[in-house]
């Protein structure tokens, strides 16, 4: 089969498509033919080092497709079923592994198999971040950052459904109005004015109640700026580069703020949690509720491609890989 490998860290220069064997399901794990693998930011951390991995590897951990091989013990899943999951091993190829555990099955007359592949990772994301680590209610006022992404995309869609108002940033019009379609009530232009000032226009000086923040050093402290007292600081993510170490004392002096650091990971402990949330995202993309937009669509070749418009902040919504023969 054909699969992404990655032999030595750096740049996009290092994904090089090969020819490797199809891997054998061990027990408890599913062989799946790939019909889309998502592409995350996480994955361009993996490749560059900063999270190191057992070098040469095939990258991705996203994904959906076709059950066509079953591990010793699998029970819940048979040949010919369509699952999608956010924990899967080397989906950067046409055939990958997933643990059984880690698998939620689709029905794909009512969502297509890509559209389950780049649902599960940013849309549970959305979901723990808006219904569990601060779960929204109505009244909140909340702020987006990369209102336009895959995940701010969601979070937008979601935090309407809750009944919160909506604050995002975007870095150009056309984003903005992405973000506005996605059920934004106000989208800051963070390159035209200073958004913790426009945030306190906009709120009377009062504030938010939380911040989601997936972009990390750039934005950190005028995240914290744009709180009202008491308010919470979720950092999700740090496309920006990490924070770097902050004196807690400065969460007193701006009201008595709250920060948490989660990951998906802490938010889908156990099958049931998982099915809960991946249950919630597709029900809702099944029946029309929810919106997930594919942000562009690269063949396994053009994995180098799809690294580099995600790093360069040229795309919005979710990016897919394709297998070339599938």
């Amino acid at each position: 089969m054909q699969a992404v490998r990655v032999e030595r860290t750096g740049g996009p220069e290092v994904l090089d498509v090969q020819q490797v064997a199809v891997p054998e399901p061990g027990p408890g794990e599913l062989l799946v033919k790939v019909s889309a693998t998502g592409v995350n930011y996480i994955e361009t951390y993996q490749r560059e080092g900063i999270y190191p991995m057992d070098l040469p590897y095939t990258p991705g951990s996203e994904g959906a497709g076709e059950v066509v091989a079953l591990g010793e013990g699998v029970t819940e899943f048979s040949e010919g079923d369509y699952v999608a999951t956010a924990a899967g091993k080397g989906f950067y190829a046409e055939y990958a592994i997933v643990p059984a555990e880690a698998a939620v099955e689709v029905n794909v007359t009512l969502v297509e198999a890509r559209i389950a592949a780049a649902a599960m990772l940013q849309g549970m994301t959305a979901h723990y971040l808006t219904h569990s680590t601060f779960p929204l209610k109505e009244g909140h006022t909340m702020l987006i950052h990369a209102a336009a992404g895959g995940v701010g995309l969601l979070v937008c869609q979601m935090a309407k459904m809750l009944g919160a108002r909506v604050i995002g940033t975007a870095g150009s019009e056309e984003k903005a109005e992405l973000a506005k379609g996605a059920g934004a009530d106000e989208v800051i232009l963070y390159r035209e004015v200073d958004f913790a000032e426009e945030v306190r226009r906009l709120t009377d000086g009062e504030g938010v109640d939380v911040v989601y923040d997936s972009v990390g050093k750039d934005t950190f402290y005028k995240s914290l700026d744009c709180l009202k007292v008491r308010g919470t600081l979720v950092l999700f993510g740090a496309s920006s580069g990490p924070v770097p170490p902050v004196d807690l004392q400065i969460l007193n002096q701006k009201g008595g703020l709250y920060v948490t650091r989660p990951a998906l990971g802490q938010y889908t402990r156990d099958r049931e949690e998982l099915l809960w949330r991946a249950g919630n995202v597709l029900s809702w993309i099944g029946n029309g509720t929810l919106d997930v937009r594919i942000g562009g669509t690269y063949p396994l070749s053009e994995a180098r491609a799809a690294h580099e418009d995600l790093q360069g902040r040229r795309t919005t919504g979710k990016l897919l890989l394709l297998p070339e023969v599938n």
